[in-house]
């Protein structure tokens, strides 16, 4: 967990981390580059950086805050010019705090129809349960081979061709045989 601090900040992840340490590094950089004695040009770099939401972790948002402090202070640049510092981060539980409210009024208002929905889900799920069966029944039962019945078809299948070559083969030498006879007769 402390390598997944920076600035005074414990990430959550180490990709938030690694995040506030580019930042960090914008930071150094900008601030290197910064003209403080023109008001008007660290206003376009406030503005540019808002623009292309350069800043998204509380290390560059702190610095934000520091430029819009800055410029606030500053003579010659009137708080309307100065964009407000835009989040992208929720941090209430409001969209949880909708939906009781909502449940209480629908079991206020649907209370007896509950139970008769309970007793319509009971019947569909006993009539699908009926139908499972029948379903493993049908399959179990059909003629042609299935996840269910496949190695017994496939069995009954190669047994009957067996019976069927033994068959042939048995006609296949009763016949010979009486050829046999007919050419030893006919000598």
């Amino acid at each position: 967990m402390e390598q997944w601090s920076v600035g005074g900040y414990t990430f959550g992840s180490e990709k938030d981390a690694e995040i506030a340490r580019e930042e960090e590094k914008k930071i150094t950089y900008l601030e290197a580059r910064m003209n403080y004695k023109d008001p008007e040009s660290v206003l376009q770099v406030y503005k540019k950086i808002l623009e292309n939401r350069l800043f998204v972790t509380p290390i560059g948002h702190e610095y934000l805050v520091k430029l819009q402090n800055f410029l606030v202070e500053s003579k010659g640049i009137s708080k309307e010019q100065i964009p407000k510092i835009p989040l992208f981060s929720v941090y209430s539980a409001k969209g949880l705090e909708e939906p009781k409210k909502s449940r209480k009024r629908i079991e206020g208002k649907k209370g007896p129809n509950i139970k008769r929905q309970l007793k319509i889900s009971i019947a569909l799920n006993f009539l699908f349960v009926c139908m499972l069966i029948a379903m493993f029944i049908v399959a179990l039962n059909a003629d042609n081979p299935n996840i269910l019945n496949y190695k017994s078809a496939l069995e009954n299948r190669y047994a009957e061709w067996e019976q069927e070559l033994k068959e042939r083969e048995a006609a296949v030498k009763l016949k010979e045989r009486e050829l046999k006879i007919n050419i030893q007769e006919r000598e």
